[in-house]
C-alpha cells in the first residue's frame, strides 16, 4: 500500500476493527487507538515533512475505479499546496486529541475511538481526493461516525443535536451532488480540470447557478450565516474529543471545498458572488462575536468563536487577492490549532469541575495555576494578540480586503476590525470571571471541585499546541510557502480588479518545481521579517 492510500485507509481498516471488540475490552481498544494514531502521524511526518517545499513532488496514486453512467471515477489521491498542512494538521490532531480526553469517556472507549479512526479516514480522503465524485464520497463518510459520536456520546440533547447536523450537511449536500452530477455530464469526467473547461462553455447564468450549489455546500460545512445554526449545538453536545476535532479540522473543509472546487471550476460566477460572499462572512464575524458575548456556557461561547473565526476565512477567500487568501489558508490552521485547544482545555476543567457555565466558576487561577497559564496563551492568541498565530492570519484577511480594489473591499475590511475588538471583549471577559473573578459561595459550585491542576499526559498535550502557536505566530511564512504557488495560480483565472501579489513565503524558499516565481512587473515583494 502507497503512502497517501495507507494514511487515508490505514485508520479505518484498525477503526473497523474496534468497534467488533467486546465492551469488556474498551480499554485495551483505546490504546489500540491511540498508538494506530501516533503511528499514522509519525509515518505521514517522516514521509511529507521533507515536501513541504513543493509537496506536489510526491507521485500522485491514481487510477480508473470504475464509471457511473459512463463517467470514469478516478482513484485519485494527490498532496498539493492547498491541502498540505491541512493533512498534517489531521494526523497530528487525531492522536492529540485521544490523549487529552483519555479519561474523559465512562463506557464504549473502544467503540467511540475506533469511530475516530474512521472518521479520520473521511477527513484525510476528501482532503487528498482529486477526483470531484471520488471527493464526494469521502465528504459523505464523515457525517456518519460524527454522527454517531454526537449522538450515542454526546450530552442531554444530543440526539437532537446530531440530527440537526446530519441534516444540514446532508441537505447542502445533495443539492451538491446534482450540480456535480450535471457539470460532470457535460465534461464526460469528474476531473476538476475538465469540468471547469466544461463548464465555462455554460451560459453565466447557469455558471452562476452551479456555483451557488457547490458554494451552498461548502458554506454549510465552515459554517457561513446564516447556514451555521447547526453548530452550536453540535459543539455543545457532542463529546470534548468531538468538539475539538469538529473545529479543528471538519470546518476546514468548507473552506478548502471553496478553493479547490468551486472557485476554480466556476471562476466567472466565483468573482460575481465576490460581495455577496465578502458580506455573509463580515454579518458571521460580528454576529458570532454578539451572540457569544451573552453566553453563559464556556463551550457555547467557544463554539459561536468559530462562527466569527471562520468569517475571516470567507472573507479573506472571498477577496481574491494573493494576500488574502493566504490568510485564510493560515487562519484555517490557526483555527484547528487555537480553538481545538480551547475545546480541549474546557473538556479538562469539565471533567473535573462537571460544569461549563460561567456562573459556577471564579478564582480558578487560584487552585489551577497550570491550566490557567495554558488557557490565558491560548485565549491570546484566540483574540488576534501580536506574536501569536492569530494575529497574522487576521492582519493578511483584512490587509487583502482591504486592498482588493473592490468597492466594497475598505468598509468590509472596517467591519471585520470591529469584530476583532468584539472578541477580545468576550474571551477576555469570560476569562477574567472564571479565573480572576470571586469564587462562586456555593459549594456545589465548580470551583468547589478543582483540586488537582493538570497532570502530566494533560502538559504534555497542550506544549505542542502552545508551541505552534508562537511558531505560527513568530515564522508564519513556514506555514504559507507549500500554499503560495497554489494560491497564484489560482488566482489567475479570478482576481479582485486591484490584486495584491504580495508573496508571503520565506524569501528563501525556492519557486514550486515546474513554476515561475512572481515577477518583479507583477508586485512581487518579500515578506518583511
Amino acid at each position: 500500500m502507497n503512502t497517501l492510500s495507507l494514511l487515508v485507509f490505514g485508520p479505518a481498516l484498525l477503526g473497523l476493527l474496534l468497534l467488533f471488540l467486546p465492551e469488556k475490552f474498551g480499554k485495551a481498544g483505546k490504546s489500540i487507538a491511540f498508538l494506530g494514531a501516533v503511528a499514522f502521524f509519525v509515518i505521514g511526518l517522516q514521509k511529507l515533512w521533507g515536501l513541504r517545499a513543493d509537496p506536489s513532488v510526491l507521485a500522485p496514486e491514481r487510477f480508473t475505479w470504475f464509471a457511473v453512467a459512463g463517467l470514469p471515477v478516478e482513484y485519485h489521491l494527490a498532496l498539493d499546496g492547498l491541502n498540505y498542512w491541512l493533512v498534517l494538521l489531521t494526523l497530528f490532531l487525531v492522536p492529540l486529541t485521544m490523549a487529552a480526553t483519555w479519561n474523559s469517556l465512562k463506557q464504549g472507549e473502544g467503540r467511540f475511538n475506533g469511530l475516530f479512526l474512521i472518521l479520520s479516514t473521511g477527513m484525510l480522503g476528501a482532503l487528498l481526493a482529486q477526483d470531484l465524485l471520488f471527493f464526494y464520497l469521502f465528504w459523505e463518510a464523515m457525517l456518519i461516525p460524527m454522527y454517531f459520536m454526537i449522538g450515542v456520546w454526546g450530552g442531554d440533547d444530543r440526539r437532537y443535536a446530531a440530527n440537526k447536523f446530519f441534516l444540514f450537511t446532508l441537505s447542502g449536500s445533495l443539492l451538491w451532488l446534482v450540480a456535480l452530477l450535471m457539470v460532470a455530464g457535460k465534461a464526460g469526467s469528474f476531473n476538476p480540470t475538465l469540468m471547469a473547461t466544461a463548464a465555462a462553455a455554460m451560459p453565466f447564468g447557469t455558471q452562476c447557478w452551479l456555483f451557488l450549489a457547490f458554494a451552498v455546500a461548502f458554506a454549510i460545512k465552515v459554517p457561513l450565516f446564516p447556514l451555521h445554526t447547526w453548530l452550536p449545538d453540535a459543539h455543545t453536545q457532542a463529546p470534548t474529543a468531538g468538539s475539538a476535532i469538529l473545529a479543528g479540522v471538519l470546518l476546514k473543509l468548507g473552506g478548502y471545498g471553496l478553493l479547490k472546487f468551486a472557485i476554480p471550476i466556476f471562476p466567472a460566477a466565483a468573482q460575481h458572488y465576490a460581495k455577496p460572499m465578502a458580506l455573509l462572512a463580515v454579518i458571521a464575524i460580528i454576529y458570532g462575536a454578539l451572540v457569544a458575548m451573552v453566553q453563559r456556557d464556556i463551550k457555547k461561547l467557544v463554539a459561536y468563536s468559530s462562527v466569527s473565526h471562520m468569517g475571516f476565512v470567507v472573507l479573506g477567500i472571498a477577496s481574491f487577492t494573493v494576500v488574502g487568501t493566504q490568510g485564510a489558508m493560515l487562519q484555517m490552521l490557526n483555527h484547528g490549532i487555537s480553538t481545538g485547544a480551547l475545546f480541549l482545555l474546557v473538556g479538562m476543567i469539565y471533567d473535573r469541575a462537571h460544569t461549563r457555565m460561567i456562573a459556577d466558576f471564579g478564582g480558578v487561577a487560584v487552585k489551577m495555576p497550570v491550566f490557567t497559564a495554558f488557557f490565558f496563551i491560548v485565549t491570546l492568541s484566540s483574540i488576534g494578540l501580536p506574536l501569536t498565530n492569530g494575529f497574522v492570519g487576521e492582519f493578511w484577511i483584512l490587509n487583502g480586503a482591504f486592498t482588493s480594489g473592490f468597492q466594497w473591499g475598505r468598509l468590509y475590511a472596517c467591519l471585520a476590525t470591529f469584530g476583532v475588538v468584539l472578541g477580545a471583549a468576550y474571551m477576555l471577559w469570560m476569562f477574567k470571571r472564571v479565573f480572576w473573578g470571586a469564587e462562586n459561595p456555593d459549594p456545589e459550585s465548580g470551583t468547589h471541585h478543582l483540586h488537582d491542576d493538570l497532570n502530566l499526559r494533560e502538559i504534555a498535550v497542550m506544549l505542542p499546541l502552545i508551541g505552534l502557536i508562537f511558531w505560527m505566530g513568530l515564522r508564519p511564512g513556514t506555514f504559507v510557502a507549500a500554499s503560495e504557488a497554489s494560491v497564484t495560480a489560482l488566482l489567475k483565472e479570478v482576481q479582485a480588479p486591484a490584486p495584491n501579489m504580495i508573496t508571503l513565503a520565506p524569501a528563501a524558499a525556492a519557486p514550486a518545481h515546474g513554476t515561475e516565481a512572481p515577477t518583479p512587473e507583477a508586485g512581487h515583494v518579500e515578506e518583511h521579517r
